[in-house]
């Protein structure tokens, strides 16, 4: 069963707020389309509006700072330029779930999709890993991603089937050149997969990626102490909030709930010695694993 742990979030929130971590912090797309889902999941568990009053407060300053003409860049920080289809499909995840509350944002997530798709998309062979910030060109020394396929087929698929029907259809060609032989060797992208295909359990790609994923993570797993190391063959690498990222997929999937706790017992209280110890993507990776509720099918 997923994780409801109310007083680790609450607690945790106070503490980046203290510390001017999050949300009060700088601006990353990344992080901040969890940060709604996550807001979205208080408000779901508590019935407490203001919730939803802050995730929409997040969404306006999200717009201005890091919103463009056509999609949203990476991040606030100089080296945080460009835009990244990944983080575009979550935010558009994100604005698919504040939907669920409040229907204009759904229809914020749908407009967003028409923008930024046709820029990424090469019909026939693949999305652009990363794009310029006016999506005028691919961004100089990346190639095609390889789930970002599958990232905006679920996010278009959650926000409207019949809007994006153009858009899921181009997506699922491409996801269906690449998924009989996709092998997800790396810590998040594994998480993100069990997540993913979580909302569609019975189609073909999640039934054939979900037991190659688990079989991997499987060889990644250290014990003792308890985590998943970056890739198999390097069991001295391991992060934060990639193993947050593990812990949700494993959510997902109800599964390995005891690896779960292992993890959360061990990177609840990690602390890494770098910048990630301060990073709020570590947090609020942490608190969305902890109470994945909304991250999930109809709220976990």
């Amino acid at each position: 069963m997923p994780l409801r742990d109310m007083p680790f979030v609450l607690d945790r929130l106070d503490w980046m707020r203290a510390q001017g971590i999050w949300p009060n912090g700088l601006r990353y797309l990344w992080t901040d389309a969890f940060g709604v889902v996550l807001l979205v999941s208080l408000y779901e568990e508590t019935g407490d509006r203001r919730w939803i009053d802050e995730a929409e407060a997040l969404v306006d300053e999200v717009d201005r700072v890091l919103g463009r003409r056509r999609g949203y860049r990476i991040g606030e920080a100089p080296d945080r330029d460009g835009q990244y289809f990944h983080y575009l499909a979550m935010w558009m995840f994100a604005m698919a779930r504040l939907g669920d509350v409040m229907p204009a944002y759904r229809e914020k997530g749908v407009a967003i999709a028409k923008a930024v798709h046709k820029p990424f998309v090469i019909p026939g062979t693949g999305v652009v890993w990363k794009m310029e910030e006016d999506l005028g060109r691919p961004y100089p020394g990346y190639g095609l991603g390889a789930l970002d396929a599958f990232d905006g087929y679920v996010s278009y698929r959650l926000l409207d089937e019949t809007a994006l029907a153009d858009e899921i259809a181009e997506m699922r060609g491409l996801m269906d050149r690449t998924w009989p032989d996709l092998h997800i060797t790396q810590d998040l992208g594994i998480g993100m997969m069990l997540w993913m295909a979580g909302f569609f359990p019975r189609e073909d790609w999640a039934k054939a990626q979900v037991p190659r994923c688990l079989s991997t993570l499987d060889q990644m797993w250290v014990d003792p102490p308890g985590y998943f190391c970056r890739q198999p063959g390097t069991r001295d690498v391991k992060f934060a909030f990639t193993n947050y990222g593990v812990t949700l997929g494993l959510q997902a999937q109800d599964t390995w709930p005891d690896r779960v706790e292992r993890t959360h017992t061990l990177f609840d209280a990690y602390r890494s010695g770098d910048h990630y110890d301060r990073d709020a993507i570590t947090h609020v990776m942490a608190c969305v694993s902890h109470l994945p509720g909304a991250m999930l099918p109809h709220g976990g």
